[in-house]
């Protein structure tokens, strides 16, 4: 971490303290920072959880969301989170990845082979094993929202093959696996944070970025980006955590089982919402323009074959995991 970086840590840390005291009379105040705008699907699956924990705990409990970055990025809220100075924030697991290094299994291409595995995996031992990974880092795991697949969206031309990849600058969130992903589909991956993007992409800062259509589509980033191009090479979901200070320091059994009832019962909610803001997004961006390419997914299947060996080689605990998932996908092959 950068002193600049520190910096920002302590000084909004402090803010929150000051602003955010937990207790309000006889209600206990969660506070819920994230980065997405407040008409995304993940940030209404979210309101969803804190009208649940309201509900469950007869007015007792309240979450207080603040969307937009406003209270750091993705990284500096994870940073928040761990010295317990934000209750719960939303990251995606390619951003956990860095302080839990198990998430970054969702950053393998092609990992699902539909909606269905992913979501048995997500829902079943696999999923919670990966989630309880991160307690030991004072980040304790609550559910995971459905964030799609991830595509290509690209300033100067469409991409059809990974070759038409080569040559492009193309954004990805501050991951190794991302980064290493984009690498070796043929791109030069170019870590850019997600409130930055659009003036970056608008200024030939970078050629493209990769996300899903909804975030596409609500980050306005077709205005700048004509092609996008549905490989869907990654289905990297978003992770609700919470403050492990918060969960053994601030919340009672009773409190923790209502939290983590919320969030679980929020996630059915979010991935109906999801789905169809997917379909929305998509007739939007066509209607605004943008040029849709459905490419042959195979080739980058194919292209992502030295990934799989570099897990092989040097990330072996990964690549079984790897291997568990992809196991568990052939019930659900045609």
């Amino acid at each position: 971490m950068t002193n600049l970086h520190l910096r920002f840590v302590l000084i909004l840390s402090a803010i929150i303290l000051i602003t955010g005291c937990r207790p309000d009379g006889d209600v206990v105040v969660l506070r819920l920072g994230h980065g997405l705008d407040s008409s995304h699907p993940v940030h209404v699956g979210m309101e969803r959880m804190a009208e649940l924990v309201s509900e469950k705990s007869d007015g007792s409990m309240r979450i207080d969301i603040y969307p937009n970055e406003q209270l750091g990025t993705e990284r500096q809220t994870l940073e928040l989170l761990q010295i317990g100075s934000l209750d719960i924030t939303k990251v995606s697991a390619a951003v956990i990845e860095s302080f839990t290094s198990v998430y970054s299994i969702f950053s393998v291409p092609f990992l699902f082979v539909n909606d269905d595995h992913m979501y048995d995996i997500l829902d079943g031992p696999v999923g919670r094993r990966i989630l309880d990974a991160s307690e030991p880092y004072r980040i304790v795991g609550l559910c995971y929202y459905d964030a799609g697949t991830r595509s290509f969206y690209t300033t100067r031309r469409p991409i059809h093959t990974p070759e038409d990849l080569r040559g492009l600058s193309i954004r990805v969130q501050e991951s190794p696996s991302a980064i290493r992903m984009v690498n070796t589909l043929g791109g030069s991956a170019t870590p850019i944070s997600w409130g930055e993007l659009y003036t970056a992409l608008q200024q030939g800062v970078v050629d493209g970025a990769e996300n899903n259509p909804p975030s596409f589509y609500l980050s306005r980033h077709y205005e700048v980006s004509r092609y996008y191009s549905l490989n869907e090479h990654t289905a990297v979901p978003d992770i609700l955590v919470i403050s492990k200070h918060t969960w053994d320091n601030v919340l009672n059994e009773e409190q923790r089982a209502i939290v983590q009832e919320a969030a679980l019962e929020s996630v059915p909610y979010q991935r109906k919402l999801w789905r169809e803001a997917s379909e929305e997004a998509l007739r939007a961006v066509e209607e605004a323009g943008v040029e849709i390419i459905y490419p042959d997914r195979s080739l980058f299947m194919e292209a992502s074959e030295p990934y799989y060996e570099f897990m092989r080689t040097n990330q072996p605990d990964l690549y079984q995991l790897f291997l568990e998932i992809q196991e568990m996908g052939y019930e659900y092959t045609d």
